[in-house]
């Protein structure tokens, strides 16, 4: 199944298709989508797009051979691998890692066109990244 045809179905659903990966834990190889939605999500809305899902995926399966689907909310520290991601998560805490080694922890302001504006809370400054360049990046919550 291609991606738009998965995140259509999914928003049928009245949720948003936030990533999709495939990893291998242990000798398991696990399929997992992850969606989110402005409400939260709830395992009863994981189950219910798990239903929807599956019976498509048996036919035109994600990989070869057996895997696990798993469908789940990307969590508080989630992976930020797209622009829409950093769009979505203004004002959240992120660290970030760019081409060059650099790190941040910082609060994502503003998202135009490829440029992330981020408060630097090590500097306490404002910069301005270029989205190519960030190799690395994840939310965070601090306690």
């Amino acid at each position: 199944m291609d991606n738009q045809t998965l995140k259509r179905l999914i928003e049928d659903s009245g949720m948003n298709l936030y990533d999709t990966e495939i990893v291998t834990e242990g000798e398991k190889r696990i399929y997992r989508i992850f969606i989110t939605s402005k409400d939260g999500v709830s395992l009863d809305k994981c189950s219910e797009i798990t239903k929807i899902i599956s019976p498509i995926l048996d036919i035109d399966p994600p990989v070869n051979g057996e895997y696990t689907l798993e469908v789940s909310s990307p969590g508080i520290e989630r992976k930020l691998t797209s622009i829409d991601h950093f769009k979505n998560s203004i004002n959240e805490l992120v660290k970030i890692k760019l081409l060059d080694g650099e790190k941040f922890k910082c609060k994502i302001l503003k998202v135009e066109n490829k440029t992330i504006t981020i408060y630097d809370k090590g500097e306490k400054i404002e910069k301005e990244l270029d989205f190519p360049n960030i190799i690395k990046a994840k939310t965070y919550f601090e306690w």
